[in-house]
């Protein structure tokens, strides 16, 4: 387990379409325990491998409810409906954020780290995260769907 840098805008890797994955192996295993540990370090809640430099379609997600660590392999947007817009941010864009507009329910179809088929649905945060890290696995960023202006955000760490 360890912490990987998180790429930053400018970095060509976050333009790329990534790869499936065809098969789990101790180096997926590990990424996917490397992600979780940087997503938390980094207070995120989630986290794709583009972000840590690898193009393959995998990603993370917890949005501090019940279900915890979501793992997502391969994930794939199955219905969408309704409409949020609401403030959203991303690691690899620190310390600014912006106002989208994205679905409020989501379904995704996905495989976990066994490769076993799974399916998730996830409405307001959930949904948005759901879009958020499949746009990073096409190479897309939230910055490309901000209405308005990006702005400046800090997070007071003693803040309740």
């Amino acid at each position: 387990m360890a912490i990987r840098k998180v790429r930053t805008v400018g970095d060509d890797v976050l333009r790329k379409k990534c790869k499936e994955v065809v098969e789990i192996t101790n180096r997926e295993l590990t990424l996917i325990e490397d992600m979780v540990d940087t997503m938390y370090e980094e207070n995120g809640v989630g986290l794709a491998a583009p972000q840590v430099g690898i193009l393959k379609r995998i990603f993370v997600i917890d949005i501090g409810d019940e279900n915890g660590v979501m793992v997502f392999i391969n994930p794939e947007i199955l219905e969408t409906s309704g409409t949020q817009c609401g403030e959203e941010g991303c690691l690899s864009v620190p310390g600014m954020a912006g106002q989208v507009t994205r679905p409020n329910y989501v379904k995704v179809k996905a495989l976990d780290e066994d490769m076993n088929e799974v399916e998730y649905e996830g409405e307001g945060l959930l949904a948005r995260a759901f879009c958020h890290e499949i746009d990073h696995l096409d190479g897309h960023m939230y910055t490309e769907l901000v209405e308005g202006e990006l702005h400046q955000v800090s997070y007071d760490e003693d803040e309740e």
